[in-house]
């Protein structure tokens, strides 16, 4: 069986920048274990399937050993492949998740996705994983991932992180957040890192479900609902993010580095 597959460079207008996706439609669903296994062949931090539905399109994410609940760019790689490569009629598409109802529209070049507020909690500083770090946070606050806050940018562009202590010690993902600076080409609101070793993804390049925990703190740190932000890995990525209550919206640029087809 041969099945069209994509890759695609997202949160960024540069190729050979942002998050690679790769995104697999689908006409049925095949067995999760080949999901996985295309996923694992991928080695991308996510590869999507969707498969087209009634009223929208059900979505359903990857990473090389596992599938997750939420992902963000390979969302926005999913919409963009369907609005400028397949012919999307409509000004806004539906996905079908395991997150519920996510809904991506066109915002002039960039791509609007609509997801649920994942708000952290004050959590306790474990000193193993400060270790890990290399690094002391400022505050520790945990949702579906740990965050850790530090002082500045610098810091967070500096970490190194113990990846495979990291690995033991962190059953999803760990965010590295700090203020951004004020001025100059990289001026943005907060800066950001994320670390899934346990899924497969040392260091993924840029997170747009982190963003949806880091929305809701920067919002009630700094006053402001609408937020840009820079996730600062080596690849790097842009997203504007804004919250409404107990949803995010996130938004983003793609670019397409790769089409062809893969035979399963």
């Amino acid at each position: 069986m041969l099945l069209p597959l994509y890759q695609v460079d997202a949160f960024t207008s540069r190729r050979f920048a942002g998050n690679p996706a790769a995104i697999v439609p689908l006409g049925a669903w095949l067995e999760d274990a080949a999901l996985q296994a295309i996923a694992l062949e991928n080695n991308l931090a996510e590869t999507a399937f969707f498969v087209p539905r009634a009223d929208g399109f059900h979505l359903r994410w990857f990473t090389p050993l596992a599938e997750v609940d939420l992902c963000g760019h390979a969302t926005l790689a999913s919409a963009w492949v369907l609005f400028h490569l397949l012919n999307f009629p409509e000004p806004v598409i539906r996905f079908h998740t395991l997150s519920g109802e996510l809904r991506v529209s066109r915002e002039g070049q960039r791509l609007r996705m609509d997801f649920p507020a994942t708000p952290a909690r004050p959590a306790v500083v474990k000193r193993d994983l400060v270790r890990a770090m290399g690094a002391q946070p400022l505050t520790v606050l945990e949702s579906r991932d740990i965050v850790f806050v530090y002082d500045d940018a610098d810091q967070v562009k500096r970490l190194q992180p113990d990846i495979h202590a990291l690995m033991r010690l962190v059953p999803f993902g760990l965010i590295a957040t700090a203020p951004g600076v004020t001025s100059g080409e990289e001026s943005c609101d907060f800066v950001s890192r994320f670390f899934a070793p346990a899924m497969g993804v040392p260091e993924d390049p840029v997170t747009g479900s982190a963003h949806c925990t880091l929305t809701p703190y920067w919002a009630e740190r700094t006053g402001k609902t609408s937020l840009f932000a820079r996730q600062v890995s080596s690849r790097g990525g842009e997203l504007w993010c804004s919250l409404h209550g107990d949803r995010v919206h996130l938004e983003g640029e793609a670019v397409l580095y790769m089409r062809g087809e893969i035979e399963v």
